[in-house]
């Protein structure tokens, strides 16, 4: 696997992992300024529960980034980390299509598309 392209799913990973610290760990205050989600959802213990249960799921995609080129043997590192990058595209899009929000895509998605491509011509 080429160094861009271990480059490019390392940052995926990073911010899947960040995106895990906010929902799971961020105060109302910083949710709603980062992601614009209403203050009176974020105070609902229900809404609460399921940025936490949606921020798990972003340390696996991220954990599972980081284990797919760094710890799997070189035979199993590319279709490994090819899938959990695809599960980034599509939740990127999922995320954009669904919230209405272009900025989902932009942030999630670019590099999620990028490492993608780099992959795909790279490999």
């Amino acid at each position: 696997m080429s160094l861009f392209s271990t480059i490019l799913l390392f940052v995926v990973a990073l911010e899947a992992l960040y995106i895990m610290g906010l929902e799971m760990f961020a105060s109302n205050e910083k949710l709603h300024e980062i992601f614009g989600l209403r203050k009176e959802y974020l105070e609902m213990p229900e809404a609460r529960v399921a940025m936490a249960n949606q921020g798990l799921y972003n340390g696996f995609i991220g954990a599972g980034l980081l284990l797919s080129r760094f710890v799997l043997p070189s035979n199993a590192q590319y279709g490994a980390s090819l899938m959990f990058v695809c599960f980034v595209v599509v939740a990127a899009i999922y995320g954009w299509l669904s919230a209405k929000n272009p900025k989902i895509l932009l942030a999630q998605g670019s590099p999620a598309i990028l490492a993608l491509l780099a992959l795909l011509i790279l490999h």
